[in-house]
């Protein structure tokens, strides 16, 4: 039986770090590595305060780095739940940097990660609390994460691409 929904602010999670010199690479970017961890730590707490559960990583959709977070920069990672399935949650993860006086702010980088709710023993996926939207682009990220899903779904070899109903839809509707 599914859990109740929660509203998307019940799990809203940031974290905050700032980039020292052994988060580094030789020319003082944050390691892309690093900023990979720091993301995937702040979505598997924002889906644990959801799922109300322990939660291990499924999956992370395509990452690039669009803007180089220097050596001494400020990052603000924020995660949000998009979408709940039926032991699954899907979690926007979004980085900004900045200096130590807050100047220079700009949007880095973003993905969407997939997490699994596990019982008590880590042993066996759980139902998940389903997800209320209420603004608008909560709303628009909720509807797309259908396609996403089965994007990662066809990736993994998990769903044939012929039976990817809300991909089609993408091909199919006129505008």
């Amino acid at each position: 039986m599914p859990k109740s929904e929660k509203r998307i602010v019940e799990s809203l999670t940031t974290m905050t770090e700032m980039i020292m010199p052994n988060d580094t690479n030789p020319i003082n970017n944050l390691m892309g590595g690093n900023l990979l961890r720091w993301m995937d730590i702040a979505g598997g707490i924002c889906a644990g305060k959801h799922c109300n559960a322990y939660v291990v990583t499924a999956s992370v959709d395509h990452v690039s780095f669009k803007l180089p977070i220097r050596l001494g920069d400020v990052i603000t990672i924020r995660a949000q739940v998009t979408r709940a399935f039926r032991t699954s949650v899907e979690v926007y993860v979004e980085v900004f940097a900045a200096d130590i006086k807050g100047d220079e702010n700009r949007r880095c980088n973003e993905a969407y990660f997939t997490f699994v709710a596990i019982d008590d023993d880590m042993k066996q996926p759980i139902e998940v609390p389903g997800v209320v939207a209420l603004s608008d682009s909560e709303e628009k990220r909720y509807e797309s994460a259908l396609r996403r899903r089965e994007l990662r779904l066809i990736l993994a070899g998990r769903l044939a691409p012929q039976d990817a109903e809300h991909l089609k839809l993408l091909f199919t509707e006129q505008a």
